[in-house]
């Protein structure tokens, strides 16, 4: 197969293992010629050689084979390898930046919260994560080099990294062991992220008692390890309330996503942790402005004006969300934070790295001031109105043309749907059409974009009145029906129910 079908945006994903139907096309054949291509891209980079390179792995079945089969093509190119064995996607950008590695890429084998046959490839140089045109570099320039002989080493780069966050914590918070006499209890998923629960928590004081999934295992074999997932927050929902826990910290796969969950059971994910990452900021960097992909509410954007920032709503995708942050700082514009609803959020003080263990880091910075105050981490997103109905419906466009397809539909939205009362564009958007909705369908807003890689429109819905939105739906469906090649099956489902 062609590599560049491999390419998802700014990283590389791919199947990894004949399953479900999905045939594999991410082997070590594949990965030796992109190991090949990383080779090119330092090159072509101005690095000197001999190339010094970090690999590391999450949990997946396929990862230590594919590492193997990377490393030869390294080790025969004449490269240092630090091998790193079990890591995580933060931890591989800053084997870049930490003295004793200082390595000139870091390479991680992950494909996120993605099924288990699944693997991919995300890439680091010392001065950040690879673009979307460095991945188009790599899987199209794959020509073998002159042959040399290099080195190959073992590190543990993670308990580094966990000791850089504990250090960071403590300065943060002005305490040795902040968490003392606190009960914080990690959700790993079975992802890479367990070591958090004993090289961190533990070491600042908080029991972790209750901790669930922290053993590495490909199959996840428990829930998904996603903090966007229903199924998965529900689980650390229901750790935090059966150990009478004050905080629960669940990450995704490889942990550059995180979300938390206070002690009386509130989902601090998506809209709500933006909200409380933002105050946080707002309050360190009065004035800032917070950028966010498209499918945030309207309460989000009260709630950032309101406590005096600004929110720049963007298009999805983690990359394009921070690099539209480190614009923004170019500009003269500051710009601390960046962050999807997926829960990917990136500092400007942190690199701006999408870290979900700088995102937990950052909140244990604050407990032990909230507990002195007698305040909740709930205060913080208190005022957040909560919308009390939300629906997400995501249409599948058949053809290989669906994007247009897919285009030409918001642009019937963007033309026909003001024609009915109680809807109107939103110019505040970037992506898709957005609308916002009034009587005689309650107050809320609707959203409808094209998915950044896959062949679907997707569909946001929110509304602060009840029974709502379905009735809504028909207005939608009648629009949708008009192209033949969008499948309406889960809204007949919804409108069904």
């Amino acid at each position: 197969m062609e590599l560049t079908k491999l390419q998802n945006g700014s990283d590389i994903r791919g199947i990894a293992i004949t399953a479900e139907d999905k045939v594999k096309n991410l082997g070590t054949e594949e990965v030796q010629l992109i190991a090949q291509g990383i080779l090119n891209w330092l090159a072509d980079k101005g690095v000197e050689r001999p190339f010094k390179i970090g690999i590391g792995h999450d949990s997946r079945l396929t990862g230590p084979e594919l590492k193997t089969a990377m490393i030869g093509v390294f080790e025969s190119a004449g490269c240092e390898v630090l091998d790193f064995g079990l890591a995580t996607t933060p931890a591989l950008f800053m084997a870049t930046q930490f003295e004793e590695f200082a390595c000139d890429a870091g390479i991680m084998l992950t494909a996120s919260h993605l099924p288990f046959y699944f693997n991919g490839i995300k890439i680091f140089s010392q001065t950040g994560g690879a673009e979307k045109s460095d991945i188009a570099y790599i899987l199209t320039h794959t020509e073998a080099g002159e042959k040399a002989v290099g080195s190959v080493k073992q590190a543990d780069l993670l308990s580094r990294y966990a000791a850089d966050l504990v250090e960071k914590i403590q300065r943060g918070s002005g305490s040795e062991q902040p968490l003392k006499g606190m009960k914080i209890v990690v959700d790993a998923g079975n992802g890479a992220g367990g070591y958090f629960a004993d090289k961190v928590l533990a070491v600042l004081g908080a029991d972790t008692n209750g901790s669930q999934f922290l053993e590495p295992d490909g199959n996840f074999p428990n829930h998904i390890p996603n903090p966007d997932n229903k199924e998965a927050m529900a689980s650390i929902k229901q750790a935090v309330l059966d150990n009478q826990a004050d905080l629960g910290v669940i990450f995704d796969t490889d942990v550059d996503r995180s979300a938390i969950v206070s002690k009386d059971g509130q989902m601090i994910n998506r809209n709500n942790l933006i909200a409380v990452l933002s105050a946080i900021v707002l309050k360190e960097y009065p004035g800032s402005t917070i950028v966010t992909n498209s499918p945030t509410s309207d309460h989000l954007k009260r709630f950032i004006e309101e406590k005096g920032g600004k929110q720049y709503r963007y298009i999805s995708g983690y990359r394009n969300v921070i690099n539209k942050a480190i614009e923004l700082n170019e500009e003269g514009i500051d710009c601390q934070l960046a962050i999807e609803t997926s829960s990917h959020a990136a500092f400007k003080e942190n690199y701006f790295l999408d870290d979900g263990a700088y995102v937990i880091a950052k909140v244990l910075m604050l407990l032990p001031k909230l507990k002195e105050e007698q305040r909740e981490l709930t205060d913080l997103m208190a005022e957040l109105e909560q919308p009390l109905e939300t629906l997400e419906i995501r249409y599948t466009i058949a053809g290989e043309d669906y994007k247009e397809a897919g285009q030409k539909m918001i642009e019937k939205f963007r033309k026909e749907l003001p024609q009915q009362t109680g809807f109107s564009e939103n110019p505040e958007n970037q992506e898709g059409v957005r609308f916002s909705v009034n009587d005689p369908y309650g107050k809320g807003w609707m959203l409808l974009r094209l998915s950044l890689h896959e062949p679907l429109l997707v569909m946001q819905v929110e509304n602060d009145q009840t029974d709502q939105i379905q009735k809504q739906l028909p207005i939608f469906r009648k629009l949708l029906a008009q192209d033949s090649q969008i499948d309406l099956t889960k809204l007949d489902q919804q409108l069904n129910k």
